[in-house]
Parts: structure tokens; sequence; C-alpha cells
């Protein structure tokens, strides 16, 4: 299959469908972080209607879109710092969104934190963990599927935790990730893996 994976510069999903044969490429603003071939440093919007092999449509697309204005979290932390938060940018953010998710693939998975309600975007389809899938991590991650089954579970792990001296309780994958966006956006490979192995198959 052609695979597209929108918004991606660490190569994790695009590596795994690449192991097990499929034409895969990552698409991002940002350079990939595993230098490739098939990563295509642009505006992902500029692709979603031809593959660079052919030039012709794609299978699927699984699409990691920006959270920053969507993220129920985000939201609340940016109101708290800025009362007069962007609204323009909240609607860039939803229109983007929604663009991956209306676009002309037949099988799509959009990947994001769980929404603010106020923002309105369409409902999930299921919330997925990393801990499902081999990580000693808990971060909720929904997904919004066409086309495509529900991602099931492949390794269910125990999630351990850590108590900070000033009695803040975390989970130990969430508290050893690095404070910033870059290494806390990142798809666990556990779930990559999964993904591929369940929406693609080795061929």
């Amino acid at each position: 299959m052609k695979i597209l994976i929108a918004c991606e510069c660490s190569g994790r999903v695009r590596d795994a469908f690449r192991k097990l044969g499929h034409d895969a490429w990552s698409c991002d603003l940002k350079e990939s972080e595993t230098p490739s071939k098939y990563h295509i440093q642009d505006d992902v919007r500029n692709y979603l209607h031809k593959c660079p092999t052919d030039g012709k449509g794609w299978d699927m697309m699984i699409a990691h879109p920006p959270c920053t204005y969507l993220c129920r979290n985000r939201v609340v932390k940016s109101k708290k710092d800025n009362p007069f938060i962007n609204a323009l940018n909240v609607y860039e953010g939803k229109q983007f969104f929604e663009l991956l998710l209306n676009a002309p693939i037949a099988k799509i998975c959009i990947e994001n934190a769980v929404p603010a309600l106020a923002i309105g975007l369409p409902k999930y389809t299921q919330i997925i963990q990393p801990y499902q899938h081999g990580h000693d991590h808990s971060k909720k991650t929904c997904l919004w599927l066409k086309g495509l089954p529900n991602l099931k579970p492949t390794k269910i792990v125990e999630v351990t935790y850590v108590t900070t001296k000033n009695g803040h309780k975390y989970t130990r994958g969430w508290y050893e990730t690095p404070r910033n966006s870059t290494d806390r956006s990142r798809t666990f490979t556990g779930i990559a893996i999964a993904m591929a192995d369940q929406w693609g198959g080795k061929i």
C-alpha cells in the first residue's frame, strides 16, 4: 500500500510500515530525525492527492496534526497564561485537522491528544494508551478512524509510578520523558508497530 504519514518527523510510523514492505512516506515541515529518502520536508497539504512514487493517490494516511490549540490540557493552560488566547490559531488548527480527516483517502487515522470540548472536533473513535503496547507510560491518545478497524492492544504492561519530593505522583514514563513538546509528541514504537502490523501487514 501507498501510505502517507502526515506531520511526522520521527520516522517511527513510516519505518514500521516500510519494514513490512509498504510504500510509506512521512511528510513534515521539519527534516526527518532519521535521515530517509522517503521523507518529504514540506507542507503536507501539497501532497494529500499524490504519492511521489507514481503521482497518484494514497491508500492510507496516518496523521499527527499539531495539538497546541486543540488539546484539552494545552488550551486550559494557554488560557491561564494568556486570557486573550488567539482564536485565529484555534480556528486554523481545527480547519487543518478537518482537512486531514476529510482528505480523499480511503483509510485514515488521525492521532491527537484529548481535545477541548469547546473546539467542537468530531467524536474520536477510540482512546489508546502506550501501556497497551509495551511501554511503561500512561498517555491518553485519541484516534479518529475512517476505513480502519480499532487498534487492538498488543502487550499490556503494568504502569509504575514516581512520587516527587513535593508529593506529586507521575507515571514513570511521563516523569522520565524530557519536558519539551518534541520528545513528548513522538509516536511510541509499540504503537507504530501495532499500526503497521494490524493495518498493513507484511507484504
